[in-house]
Order: C-alpha cells, then sequence, then structure tokens
C-alpha cells in the first residue's frame, strides 16, 4: 500500500458519505417539500444529486480518483489504473462511507438515525435499469476527454434519474448506503443484492462497449492515476 494510502482512503470515504448525504438528505427535503407530488420530488432530488457529484469529483479527484463506487474502483483495478492492494480498502472506505452519509442525513433533518428502508425495488426492469445505467456510467468514465469528466458523469447521473426505471443508482455502494434509510431515497435490503449484481454486470457491459468502439482520446480516464500517485490533472467518480 502506498505511502499516500491515507489520504485516497479517506477521501473515498469522504466522497462517499457527502454523496449519499446528497442524495438522501435532498430526498427527504424533496418529500417533505413536494406536497405528494413524486415528480417534482424525483427531479429536485436529481438537480441536488448532479450539482452535488460534480463538485466531489471536482475536489476529491486529484486525490483518491473520486470513484466513490466499488464498480468502477474494480474496473480501474483491472485496467491497472489503480493498486490491487488498495480493491479492498476502496470498497471497505466508500461502503463505510456510504452508511456514515445516510446516518448524517437522517441527523441533519432530525429524523431516527438507525433505520432500514422498506421500499422494495425488483423485477428485471429495475435491473436491466441498473445494468443499463451502470453501463453507461462506465462507458462515459473511460471516453470522456479529462477536463470534461466531472460534468459529464454528473450530467448522465442526472440523465440516468430519469430515463431509467430504477432512478439510476449506478453505485453498489450508493445501493448499499440507501438501505440505511427509509426516505424517499431508500431501497429495502432484500432489494440491494439484485441491484448490486446488475451493476457490477452493467459495468463489465460498459467495459465490454468501451473496447469495441476502440481507443478513446488521450484524456479519457486520466484520473483514474490519481489513485496511483495523486497527481492527475483529470477527474472522474460517480
Amino acid at each position: 500500500m502506498t505511502a499516500q494510502a491515507p489520504h485516497k482512503l479517506l477521501a473515498e470515504a469522504l466522497g462517499t458519505a457527502l454523496l449519499l448525504a446528497v442524495v438522501v438528505g435532498s430526498g427527504i427535503m424533496a418529500e417533505r417539500l413536494s406536497g405528494g407530488n413524486v415528480a417534482i420530488a424525483l427531479l429536485a432530488n436529481t438537480l441536488a444529486t448532479v450539482g452535488g457529484l460534480y463538485i466531489l469529483i471536482e475536489v476529491l479527484g486529484p486525490v483518491s480518483g473520486a470513484h466513490f463506487n466499488p464498480a468502477v474502483s474494480l474496473v480501474m483495478a483491472a485496467r491497472g489504473e489503480l493498486p490491487r492492494t488498495l480493491i479492498a480498502p476502496y470498497i471497505v472506505a466508500q461502503l463505510v462511507g456510504a452508511m456514515l452519509g445516510a446516518w448524517l442525513a437522517h441527523a441533519m433533518f432530525e429524523a431516527s438515525i438507525l433505520q432500514f428502508s422498506t421500499k422494495l425495488r425488483g423485477g428485471s426492469g429495475q435491473w436491466i435499469a441498473e445494468a443499463v445505467a451502470t453501463a453507461g456510467l462506465l462507458l462515459v468514465i473511460l471516453r470522456a476527454p479529462a477536463s470534461r469528466v466531472a460534468a459529464m458523469v454528473a450530467c448522465y447521473i442526472g440523465a440516468a434519474y430519469w430515463f431509467t426505471a430504477s432512478t439510476s443508482f449506478a453505485n453498489p455502494a450508493a445501493a448499499f448506503g440507501r438501505m440505511f434509510s427509509n426516505s424517499f431515497a431508500g431501497i429495502a435490503p432484500a432489494s440491494v443484492p439484485g441491484f448490486m449484481a446488475a451493476e457490477l454486470a452493467g459495468a463489465a457491459i460498459g467495459v465490454l462497449l468501451h473496447r469495441a468502439l476502440g481507443r478513446a482520446g488521450q484524456g479519457s480516464a486520466v484520473v483514474a492515476r490519481a489513485a496511483i500517485d495523486g497527481s492527475a490533472r483529470g477527474r472522474h467518480g460517480a
């Protein structure tokens, strides 16, 4: 493990925690203010997530690569852009951060800290949607110009909130963290394994599509190298 590993792990835990705080917190706020209008609540949740994700990638990308997502970390490790000794620590940091982020959102809204979602999300449509959302996310990360990765990832996730049946978790850590919140953004624990499996399958599909499309521009995925030496100029995440 590199000397910079503690900084990288802190960045991954912090970034994932803040991402989940944004997702869950904005979901709680939207649910309280929307007067029962689910479309308005989803729109508010989407806008907050897009803005928060963009900022987190820009701020923490140079430190850890701003993965905030086990599927992204696994792909980067397979590509040799994340040391394999950091795979497990990255994933643990992301999962713990996701849980803490949900708890932080509850604390801010004076809700019960410890809770589990009762919102079941399952069925072939949901799983296909998660595979599509995650495949698209990896394709964007791998092919976007380095200077535009943060904006393109945030915009893609915002779009996927609306064109996928699952509202685009696209992230096993997000699915894990959301099960600790019985709110608008929650997912029942029983539904999480199916989401995670679909997301990992989608990540593999995204990599295959990237390879099938041929070499991307020179700037693509540069920020993943930040996970190795902290010197990357680009940013990516999800």
